[in-house]
């Protein structure tokens, strides 16, 4: 039996798409968390017609007080999940849910970057689903912001 309202708590944000090739990595676009307690991102893929080396391609959540800026990577304590736990090396992973990853740190600004391997010819999405507002309202869907 349902006892709350998640829907009106929270705010929807698409946080990469991207199509990976070789070892150039893709950074998502900032997530602003002024106002939120939690954030969770979920990883997708699309067609992935090569993986590249056996390592294949992996996602690192990033922090920064800026929305342009700074980002460094996000401490392992700061994660809910581990990242590697987001990592794809079977060319036969199209269309799958590989995982999800929360956030838990203080920075204002959190952000998805996907790097691939050698040969990585992969699609690629991440979704931000930020929880626990400071103000209750309608849920939304928030455009990412632009990040470098």
């Amino acid at each position: 039996m349902a006892k709350f309202d998640m829907r009106n708590n929270a705010e929807s944000a698409m946080a990469l798409s991207a199509t990976l090739s070789g070892v150039t990595p893709s950074a998502g676009g900032a997530i602003d968390m002024q106002g939120w307690e939690a954030v969770t991102f979920t990883v997708s893929t699309g067609t992935v017609t090569d993986a590249g080396t056996t390592a294949g391609f992996s996602f690192e959540v990033q922090e920064s007080d800026a929305q342009d800026s700074g980002y460094t990577a996000v401490a392992d304590a700061d994660l809910i999940g581990t990242e590697a736990a987001l990592t794809v090396t079977s060319d036969d992973d199209d269309d799958v849910l590989v995982g999800t990853i929360g956030y838990r740190g203080e920075k204002r600004y959190v952000r998805v970057v996907a790097t691939g391997t050698t040969g990585t010819d992969a699609a690629v999405t991440v979704t931000a689903r930020k929880d626990k507002g400071a103000v209750m309202g309608e849920a939304t869907i928030q455009a990412a912001l632009a990040s470098s």
